[in-house]
């Protein structure tokens, strides 16, 4: 029988697909508020890979990655997705979307995200929240499985989550490094 353990807490992030960048420093005020101080920003991504968000976003939509301070257990993952919908909803306009919040869970192997939409690959979380297995750590880098969504097979958001999960491995380091210190005190 294996022991039960705790889970090693991950790395959230956080994928944002925006249509009015004049929204975003409202958006990080919202997210900073809930979810803490953010370590890492990307740069504004030209989001082309589908036109699914177009009716309701627009055709000028971007893709920016954010990840957080505080890491969090990965059993947080569907409340965290509540969280974010909730977020969504404050910024509707006329009952559109103007932002899309894709929270995920970055472990050292493996990026997982969470939504609302059930199917054959995805994991029933709690609360109608479903948690998907994206991408896997391998070799060095992040891998795409055969569900997983185009622009997060790109070599680009690879590149993105490559440096988070860096600064993320500095986390978990930072984190035994202080418990050692808390133990010899």
């Amino acid at each position: 029988m294996g022991e039960i353990k705790s889970f090693t807490p991950e790395k959230l992030i956080m994928g944002i697909l925006i249509s009015q960048p004049d929204l975003f420093d409202k958006l990080i005020k919202a997210l900073t508020k809930t979810f803490g101080p953010i370590d890492y920003k990307s740069e504004y991504l030209n989001f082309d890979y589908t036109d699914y968000y177009n009716p309701e976003m627009g055709s000028s939509i971007k893709r920016v990655f954010l990840s957080f301070c505080t890491l969090v257990s990965p059993d947080t993952l569907a409340d965290i997705k509540i969280l974010t919908n909730d977020i969504e909803s404050s910024f509707l306009q006329n009952g559109k979307r103007k932002i899309n919040l894709d929270p995920g869970m970055l472990s050292l192997k493996r990026f997982m995200l969470a939504t609302t939409k059930d199917n054959g690959h995805r994991i029933p979380l709690q609360k109608g929240i479903y948690g998907e297995v994206t991408l896997l750590f391998v070799n060095r880098t992040f891998k795409s499985l055969p569900w997983t969504y185009i622009d997060y097979q790109s070599n680009e958001y690879s590149g993105i989550l490559n440096k988070i999960r860096v600064i993320y491995k500095n986390n978990l380091k930072d984190q035994a490094f202080n418990l050692l210190q808390q133990k010899s005190v």
